[in-house]
């Protein structure tokens, strides 16, 4: 049996939490010899929707192996993460399809990956070809939404894709999400240029999600009728941002929060391959990108296009706090329960005969991230240690 001392995410009080195998066992008061203020919090492990790779890896390589899936999920333990979606971008048939098999072969061979691996996010290529929407979504491989193409990658992934990310201006995304809905995958709006019409006819087909809300769209858009606002004020639509300190700023991260609240925000990193990865520049097919000593990955030359985020959720959640004034219960719960309710997983809470998926970390200064001390999957400890505390 494990057993850990902290304080609740959701009071700040004193507890004492017993594990075994996978699940909580049991919850009761601690009662300390002296101060708790050094100590760290406890509270469900972190979900992230949209993680494309880590290390130099991307899931969307068509050469990715395996092996490279395994030591690319690896890391996220450091960072609170116990479950995940690894997201494939626009990509030709081929590419896609050997992503997911290479994906659904590391799941097969290794019992914890298959775990963290939640289901898998297949973002595009069914989006917007205009710029600015399409972000860094090769052009050449965006396509009109296809049921039978994305029922033959659902075959070859053992049906782990769960989530799909596409512009409902594209042609066939009506019956295509419709479709989806009744298969039991959520549909996110993302990556589009949609009137407002083809919004709300993309969510009374059943689309649940917006994908990077503020990210992935025009520079310039009207200033009344955009693609923002509408999802925003759309009340059925749940909104992931990334909270990484560049993709969107405090401003627009406090409106969104206000607007969502907390029960309709969820945190993503959307973390780029190149996370994780020094100082320097980096090349794939999608380009030259580079990472600078701020933590911020953009277009190699530039310096304020993005190439993507690489930061992770420990950064979002920290940020969530300070930007926008929630708590540390409202910003967990963004990275914890909100993600796993969507993808109808578990939902992982600190009570008895739930699933035993923690973390432990203290709260930083403003602007700093999480200070993760131990990350439990499953009851195991699989980053960092249970530190004794008289208690």
């Amino acid at each position: 049996m494990l057993t850990l001392v902290a304080r609740h995410f959701a009071n700040g009080e004193p507890i004492r939490l017993f594990m075994d195998a996978d699940r909580i066992v049991r919850i009761e008061p601690a009662w300390p010899s002296g101060s708790v203020v050094d100590w760290p919090f406890v509270a469900p492990a972190f979900l992230d929707l949209q993680i494309n790779g880590h290390g130099g890896v991307w899931f969307s390589d068509d050469a990715l192996t395996a092996d490279a899936v395994l030591a690319t999920l690896a890391p996220h333990y450091r960072f609170g993460v116990t479950r995940l979606c690894p997201t494939l971008i626009t990509n030709s048939f081929s590419g896609l399809a050997a992503g997911f098999a290479a994906i659904r072969q590391a799941c097969e061979q290794s019992a914890w990956a298959d775990r963290m691996v939640c289901g898998c996010h297949l973002e595009g290529p069914f989006i917007s070809a205009e710029e600015g929407p399409r972000g860094a979504h090769p052009k050449e491989h965006v396509r009109g939404a296809n049921w039978d193409e994305f029922q033959r990658l659902q075959e070859i992934s053992g049906h782990r894709i769960r989530l799909v990310t596409m512009a409902p201006e594209t042609d066939q995304a009506i019956p295509f999400i419709e479709k989806a809905v009744r298969s039991g995958v959520v549909i996110a709006l993302g990556h589009t240029a949609a009137s407002p019409a083809q919004i709300q006819a993309a969510v009374d087909a059943g689309a649940r999600l917006s994908t990077h809300l503020g990210n992935g769209a025009h520079s310039m858009i009207h200033r009344h009728r955009n693609v923002i606002f509408e999802q925003l004020a759309e009340p059925r639509l749940a909104a992931s941002l990334i909270v990484d300190g560049h993709h969107l700023p405090p401003n627009l991260v406090r409106i969104f929060f206000q607007v969502k609240k907390a029960q309709r925000t969820i945190l993503t990193c959307d973390a780029a391959g190149w996370a994780g990865c020094p100082v320097g520049l980096y090349e794939n097919k999608l380009g030259r990108s580079e990472m600078l000593s701020s933590g911020k990955l953009v277009v190699a030359g530039q310096q304020e296009l993005l190439a993507g985020s690489a930061q992770q959720l420990d950064t979002c959640v920290a940020n969530m706090m300070s930007f926008a004034g929630a708590s540390l219960k409202e910003a967990v719960e963004m990275a914890s329960q909100n993600p796993a309710r969507l993808l109808g997983q578990e939902v992982v809470r600190l009570r008895r005969g739930s699933l035993a998926d923690l973390v432990i970390f203290h709260v930083p200064d403003a602007g700093q991230k999480l200070e993760v001390e131990a990350t439990i999957a499953s009851g195991e400890v699989k980053f960092g240690a249970i530190v004794a505390r008289s208690g």
